[in-house]
């Protein structure tokens, strides 16, 4: 689920990160990350070294604290006016988790993974989570009709991203989070990736801030990116887009569906949801549109501009609420047979990439949630 690649098409592998996956948003905390303990201290010594199978992720074999974590740790502190000591210890208790390393890891040089939307589609319009979010739907009726009247985000597509996400709660991730972004920060497997590792670093200092501030547990457990709770926020997600939809003055996405429900149409809504249009156009496209399909996660085409192409509407639709918003055209490939299937989509499909930066991700987030709209008969 992560690798933020053009649109993390890939086949079998769904890397999917919710809501979080893109570089932390312009303006917001981001650690540097120093080769060495910059600050003239000396390092702290936690305690004896870690005992073999369990090695630390911030602290050298000897039990103090590696200097690029101990610059971190002394900058996260100063940047957000948090107490040091609770930092380092938080850092010291981290482990190396070496899965988590793998399951982020580049393929192997020379190893093709052919990006097949056919497969991909499979795997997330499947009768099981179709019809688990029909029940969903129906257990949380009234619930999801409030967030669709307060967001403008259909009910539909709230279920379809949990659904997509962790099958309705059922699969949040087992990865203990304070590890695996540890192991990220400090040991990411890809060095060609730099910027990679910044980002981690700066989910890491979102996390720790939140168990500062009692907003979340530092044993906390998700994905193996360190995504959390029924919508998978990462922790930046979290702080930023997660909203207390129960009113108890807490929110807590992997037990309450209230503010798991609140928050996916919140963050939706923030990044560029519109109340009222489709997710994608109904639009019948000139016979080779590849030219049309620019890429990247803007719309970059107006209705002008497709009809000038040799696009028309499709027999019996209207334009309502769409024909003057910018439109893109989606490429969905199929590598293996050399197939594309081309869609035009809206700004509410740029929303959903903004979820999780992928094309098919979004596509299938439609999908599943047009699938358990005809089951309800809505």
């Amino acid at each position: 689920m992560f690798i933020c690649r053009r649109f993390l098409q890939i086949g079998t592998v769904s890397l999917v990160l919710a809501g979080c996956a893109a570089t932390p948003p312009s303006g917001s905390p981001r650690a540097q990350t120093p080769s060495e303990n910059t600050s003239g201290a000396a390092p702290i010594r936690i305690g004896p070294a870690q005992p073999p199978g369990e090695p630390p992720a911030a602290l050298t074999p000897t039990g103090t604290l590696r200097p690029e974590a101990r610059a971190y740790a002394e900058q996260l502190a100063a940047e957000r006016g948090l107490p040091l000591d609770p930092i380092v210890a938080a850092l010291a208790d981290s482990r190396y988790n070496a899965t988590v390393a793998r399951l982020i890891a580049p393929s192997p040089p020379g190893r093709k993974v052919w990006r097949s939307w056919v497969t991909y589609r499979a795997r997330f319009v499947e009768p099981k989570r179709i019809k688990w979010g029909v029940q969903f739907w129906q257990e949380n009726q009234t619930l999801l009709s409030q967030a669709a009247q307060r967001y403008g985000v259909p009910a539909s597509i709230i279920v379809s991203i949990i659904g997509v996400e962790t099958l309705y709660g059922r699969n949040m991730g087992s990865f203990r989070v304070l590890d695996a972004l540890a192991t990220l920060a400090f040991d990411y497997p890809d060095p060609n990736k730099p910027e990679r590792a910044e980002m981690f670093r700066g989910q890491l200092g979102d996390f720790i801030t939140l168990a500062l501030q009692d907003k979340l547990e530092l044993d906390a457990r998700g994905s193996y990116a360190g995504a959390i709770g029924m919508p998978q926020f990462m922790p930046g997600s979290i702080k930023r887009y997660a909203v207390d939809g129960d009113g108890d003055g807490h929110i807590d996405l992997a037990n309450s569906v209230s503010d798991s429900v609140m928050s996916v149409g919140n963050f939706l809504v923030e990044h560029g949801w519109l109340r009222g249009l489709p997710v994608f156009a109904p639009v019948i496209l000139p016979p080779d549109p590849s030219a049309l399909a620019t890429g990247g996660l803007q719309p970059t085409q107006t209705w002008v501009s497709l009809q000038a192409a040799g696009a028309r509407l499709a027999p019996g639709a209207n334009g309502d609420g769409w024909l003057d918003r910018p439109l893109g055209v989606v490429d969905l490939q199929e590598e293996a047979r050399g197939t594309v299937q081309y869609r035009t989509a809206t700004p509410n499909f740029f929303a959903l990439t903004q979820y999780n930066r992928s094309y098919f991700y979004a596509t299938a987030v439609a999908d599943l949630a047009a699938a358990i709209e005809t089951r309800t008969g809505r």
